[in-house]
């Protein structure tokens, strides 16, 4: 059977209708639940062009294609505390968040490991900043520099406590 190119972009116009519904139950978190947990953040390590398509993703930076890992290095399940902060755009925020110990091992081992390389802040699905590695981060701390909108801090103070206010 062969399709012809109209039969191909009804398909594909079936498939974007999916495509949302596909991503709450692929992605939970986006999707919420009784706790409040409508928000994801995620890091993603570049990578090279040439690895399977099916697990990369692009993003143009500065003008200039990049390749992306689609599986996350950190998520939102690595987190601990975090401390916003207006972005220096003044319009949006930032935050600096805190790594459970694992995950700050982690973090060492791929900033060591991808020195020159970008990492990827992703919050809700949506691509919000990216950092050049030139040094292994080794005190468990990531920062997302600006991206992050005031509703998504509120939904964030409801998952896990501020840095300095964790409960010992």
């Amino acid at each position: 059977m062969t399709f012809e190119p109209a039969q191909h972009h009804r398909m594909n116009h079936g498939l974007s209708r999916l495509l949302p519904i596909l991503l709450l139950l692929a992605f939970p978190a986006y999707a919420g639940d009784k706790k409040g947990q409508n928000i994801a953040v995620s890091f993603h390590m570049e990578t090279d062009a040439n690895n399977n398509p099916k697990n990369i993703y692009t993003q143009t930076v500065a003008g200039k294609v990049r390749y992306f890992q689609k599986a996350p290095d950190i998520t939102s399940k690595d987190i601990v505390a975090f401390s916003p902060f207006l972005a220096d755009n003044g319009v949006d925020y930032g935050a600096v968040f805190r790594l459970r110990g694992s995950a700050a091992s982690r973090l060492e081992n791929i900033t060591a490991a991808n020195q020159g390389r970008m990492l990827a802040a992703v919050v809700n699905g949506r691509f919000v900043d990216n950092v050049i590695i030139d040094q292994p981060i080794k005190d468990g701390f990531i920062v997302i520099w600006n991206g992050i909108q005031d509703a998504e801090l509120k939904e964030y103070d409801k998952l896990v406590p501020r840095i300095g206010k964790e409960k010992k």
